[in-house]
């Protein structure tokens, strides 16, 4: 055998598949009785594959061009070209981003299937009690051992624990004295506390289209959702990956737009303030951004009123206490220190033969098919740079 990988999900599937039609032996353990069980749930079964705008500064690290290499060296027309020689079609939902029309299971299928037809072995139901190496790696496991000269972890982070997500790799990255950064749920719900989860349960199940979330000099801009325990949407978990506790939250209901200049023109009008506000967001949100100002005429409305009211809508101050775990993150931020790999290779500095590829390292990519090209990409390197055994 050439090498052996821990984990039957996007990425340690692609590099089965990748590192067979080279000619390598393969061999994939999967402790589960499936495999890709993540990317089958992949966008709600809609598996947003891609996204053709994939590049570093779409990334969150500590290492932030660590992902330049692979992202340049496997694009995401290149995954395209890949799934679309196994029989799969795209379409573009939202800009550069890319979904398998046939969803998530038919694209999972589909991989498995090739790596199988490759002649890479996948064995599932295959639980990991130790790994030695290197010299071999070895893996103990309730189907037998296993082993090696190369060992490709691919076990992703522990998010979604609800499919079978461990920290295996986090483990394993200690064993072999590779540093790990903290993990930490990503893509994930901000809970907010006292007053300001007073203000969301009475909005709960509201949807703003579009919102600026601001946080550690970062900016995201889309959907935000209001919930019984604090904010969802788009914005807000893109904002999560940024987001540390203790800090604070902006957001810009009007991003682009001037309130203080809106509202000028519209000085002598005897509307009242959230009539007119609502004009602008949801009714909801309106009555609760004017507070006490809700119900007074706009020309009765003093320029301090006025300026109050722009800055709670363009810079609403929130500080959130949480987020709502690793069942609910779509990803897992942190992960492996990739300042201790080849970003050629992903194979680690100092343990010949031991490689980390996808989510289990500290490479988070935003919403919108940006974490699949880091699976595809980084499983790619790896696999092009695994040598055959002597």
């Amino acid at each position: 055998m050439d090498a052996l990988v821990l984990g039957a999900g996007a990425s340690g599937l692609c590099f089965a598949l990748l590192a067979a039609r080279r000619g390598l032996n393969v061999t994939v353990l999967e402790h589960g009785g499936d495999a890709a069980r993540k990317l089958r749930a992949s966008g709600g079964g809609r598996c947003n594959l891609t996204n053709l705008a994939a590049g570093p500064t779409d990334y969150f690290s500590d290492n932030p061009r660590f992902c330049a290499s692979a992202l340049a060296r496997f694009t995401p027309r290149d995954a395209l070209d890949l799934f679309g020689s196994l029989g799969l079609t795209f379409e573009e939902k939202a800009p550069g981003q890319m979904f398998c029309v046939q969803g998530a299971k038919r694209l999972s299928q589909a991989l498995e299937a090739a790596c199988a037809s490759a002649g890479a072995r996948i064995v599932l139901d295959c639980a990991i009690s130790a790994v030695r190496g290197p010299g071999p790696f070895q893996a103990e496991t309730s189907r037998g051992l296993f082993s090696a000269p190369c060992l490709v972890v691919a076990t992703g982070g522990p998010s979604w624990p609800n499919l079978g997500a461990t920290s295996l790799a986090f483990a394993l990255a200690r064993q072999f004295g590779l540093p790990v950064i903290d993990p930490r749920p990503a893509l994930v719900p901000l809970v907010l506390g006292k007053a300001e989860a007073a203000l969301c349960r009475d909005l709960a199940g509201l949807s703003v289209p579009r919102v600026r979330a601001a946080c550690n000099r970062s900016g995201f801009e889309g959907g935000l959702v209001f919930t019984h325990r604090g904010l969802s949407g788009p914005a807000i978990l893109e904002a999560s990956c940024v987001w540390r506790p203790g800090h604070d939250l902006v957001l810009d209901f009007l991003p682009g737009q001037d309130l203080a200049a809106l509202l000028a023109e519209q000085r002598a009008s005897r509307a009242q303030v959230k009539t007119v506000l609502a004009r602008l967001v949801p009714g909801r949100l309106a009555q609760a951004l004017a507070g006490d100002l809700a119900q007074k005429p706009l020309d009765q409305l003093a320029n301090k009123d006025l300026a109050r009211l722009a800055a709670r809508v363009h810079s609403f101050r929130v500080t959130p206490t949480g987020h709502e775990g690793l069942a609910k993150a779509e990803v897992t931020a942190g992960g492996v220190d990739t300042r201790a790999l080849s970003s050629k290779t992903l194979e680690s500095r100092d343990v010949p033969g031991l490689y980390f590829v996808g989510e289990c390292l500290d490479v988070t990519g935003r919403l919108g098919g940006f974490n699949l090209q880091w699976a595809w990409a980084s499983a790619a390197a790896a696999a092009a740079a695994v040598p055959a055994a002597d």
